[in-house]
């Protein structure tokens, strides 16, 4: 039998920083310099830098060499060697090939000349490089201390396929996580992400990769999936970098930090003293985007408030789309009259990058919406919160010349104008609603499938899973068949009412009003133990998106303190504020920045739909900025993380 020896790769440290090589090169070039380098275990550390006829200078290379200081993964270390490319086509560089000393650096540099090839050329950046011309693109590997990922991927060899990444730093429980160097990518029309580091909620499949679900028995019992989710799809056709999967609480079902998780441990929310609650069920990916600036943008679901919980409690740009906007086949549902694909994000640029990629045929309208409702906003400012909640609203109403904001009764607002034949009360209409749709869907979806083919391999066993879903499950299964028809039906009337009544479509501005909801920080410790799991039963603000399908954004503003009872001493949490807007709205496009952006070739008109184009309108205005990983939302060392490698 002939031995199967195959290399996955191998791991080194320049320069103090981790380092993963991947067992492929990126492309192999001839040059005869590899002598002059230093090596070891045959690789050198080199720096790719193009060059032009007009632009070959020693100061150009410096001034290059200057900007790379910005990313992550290229460091000093990587001057050893600069590959000079040279553009195809023959003309003389401004300097001899040999060692230099660049401006502003304090080692010298070997210059080797490469020509490019006439049809692609290699992105600038670190490389290291072998004695046979072998070119290798590095990951710098980071420690997942958060505990947000379930496992860490790489673009294998086959063709549009993952694999997991053979590396591995010291950390308890930690995955090690590879990044590629920005500096490989540019940012264009047909692909709007490129470079962008991406982590993927483990309920969504990759190709070539496991879905868990949260659920060990159902990671273990399934093959890796052949085809990715659509969400997926379309974001790596825009250029985002999968880094891997990440956590979520079990079928996505919503679960506390203590006692629900069993299967795996809940990821760590970084705000704050370190041991608040993350939210559910999009937990890694919250807890990630807090915690690692390495990484640019996550992937969740929103059923309940799966997203916009986790970027509430982390201080994220967080949304919940217009129901139906993306396809999620490939994607676990919960209850798919209820189940959105959105992203938790620290960057709204970055937010509407993605929004772009993800969602399609968005139309634009010529202005933003001058009327501004609120539910249960603050009357004064009695508070650091709500202090920050009524600054933000009247520096939104400034910014869009808006009315006085009108408070919303939504209770009173029912009454007044309900349908004749529907119950007198939201709550009597919609208390079993959400409950009943995600059992009934779920177990008949998800849960009876996996029991059955579990049971019919282990010998009519069941597989083990978390008291949250467990619990919801059983209330479906109380409930009659009819009672899926009557949830579905009552959900209606309360989406036909709403859009009709409260947010209306309007033909300039797509909604006529904005409403907003404010989220007062209070601690939610991960170290109480509470009540068993209950069914989620009721009505409430969060759950008008969900049932009206309208979208919903999260909008980190500020944050207020409290005294912490783990660290004893006073910590700061995130504020935020929900704004929603009409069905279809996520937009909230103007088309008076249409020729902008075309003049710009930033993107092309079939995919010129700015998701969240508002939010972004805000934070050039200064009224939100983009937010900080850390321990508050601007910033600062994250408890518990000091001295761990590859941070």
């Amino acid at each position: 039998m002939a031995l199967s020896l195959i290399s996955t790769g191998g791991t080194l440290m320049l320069g103090n920083i981790p380092y993963y090589v991947p067992a492929t090169p990126f492309t192999t070039i001839s040059t005869s310099g590899f002598g002059r380098l230093q090596s070891v275990n045959g690789l050198a550390p080199v720096t790719v830098i193009s060059i032009t006829a007009a632009n070959n200078s020693i100061g150009h290379l410096s001034s290059i060499i200057g900007d790379f200081a910005a990313d992550d993964v290229w460091n000093t270390g990587f001057l050893d060697g600069l590959l000079v490319q040279r553009p195809a086509g023959a003309y003389r560089l401004n300097y001899s090939p040999g060692s230099i000393t660049l401006s502003g650096s304090n080692q010298s540099s070997t210059i080797i000349s490469i020509r490019a090839n006439s049809s692609s050329t290699i992105p600038n950046g670190p490389y290291f490089l072998s004695a046979n011309g072998a070119l290798y693109q590095p990951l710098r590997l980071y420690s997942d201390f958060a505990g947000a990922f379930t496992q860490a991927l790489i673009s294998s060899s086959s063709e549009g396929s993952y694999s997991a990444l053979p590396a591995a730093l010291p950390g308890i429980e930690s995955p090690t996580l590879g990044v590629p160097s920005r500096l490989y990518y540019t940012r264009t029309a047909s692909k709007p992400l490129a470079g962008v580091r991406l982590g993927i909620k483990d309920i969504y499949d990759i190709t070539g990769v496991k879905t868990s679900n949260g659920n060990r028995a159902f990671y273990g019992f399934y093959p890796p999936t052949t085809a990715n989710s659509v969400p997926v799809q379309r974001l790596i056709d825009a250029g985002a970098i999968i880094i891997g999967k990440m956590k979520t609480s079990q079928f996505a079902n919503g679960e506390r930090a203590t006692a629900d998780w069993v299967d795996y441990h809940s990821p760590f929310n970084p705000r704050g003293d370190g041991y608040q609650d993350p939210s559910s069920s999009s937990s890694g990916p919250g807890a990630a985007a807090g915690s690692y600036p390495w990484l640019d943008l996550t992937l969740g679901s929103d059923t309940g408030g799966s997203i916009r919980g986790p970027s509430q409690v982390q201080g994220l740009f967080g949304n919940r789309p217009t129901h139906g906007l993306v396809e999620l086949t490939g994607t676990m549902p919960l209850a798919p009259e209820l189940d959105t694909a959105g992203f938790l994000c620290r960057d709204p640029t970055i937010w509407k990058a993605a929004g772009i990629a993800l969602y399609a045929d968005l139309p634009f309208y010529t202005d933003y919406p001058t009327a501004i409702q609120t539910i249960n906003f603050p009357t004064s400012a009695t508070t650091s919160a709500s202090n920050l909640t009524l600054s933000f609203l009247s520096r939104l109403q400034a910014f869009l010349n808006a009315e006085n904001p009108t408070p919303l009764n939504l209770t009173s607002a029912w009454a007044a104008s309900k349908p004749a034949s529907a119950p007198p009360t939201l709550n009597a209409l919609l208390n079993l609603t959400y409950p009943i749709l995600i059992s009934k869907q779920q177990t008949r979806l998800v849960r009876d499938p996996f029991f059955a083919a579990y049971a019919a391999v282990y010998d009519g066993r069941k597989p083990f899973v978390d008291p949250s879903p467990l619990v919801r499950w059983a209330f479906g299964d109380t409930q009659p068949e009819s009672a899926l028809a009557e949830a579905q039906a009552n959900k209606t009337v309360f989406m036909d009412w709403f859009n009709a009544n409260i947010l209306v479509n309007d033909s300039r501005t797509c909604s006529q009003s904005l409403l907003l909801y404010a989220s007062t920080p209070s601690p939610q410790y991960r170290n109480l133990y509470e009540g068993p799991p209950t069914v989620p039963f009721g009505f409430s603000t969060g759950r008008i998106s969900v049932f009206a399908e309208v979208p919903d954004v999260v909008v980190p503003i500020g944050q207020a303190g409290y005294q912490s009872n783990i660290t004893e001493h006073a910590e700061v949490l995130p504020v935020t504020v929900d704004i929603l807007a009409a069905r279809g709205c996520d937009g909230m496009n103007k088309r008076s920045q249409l020729s902008i952006l075309l003049n710009q070739e930033l993107l092309n008109p079939v995919r010129l739909q700015q998701l969240f184009n508002l939010i972004e309108d805000l934070a050039a205005a200064g009224i939100v900025s983009t937010t900080q990983t850390g321990r508050t939302i601007a910033g600062g060392e994250i408890l518990l993380k000091r001295g761990m490698i590859g941070l």
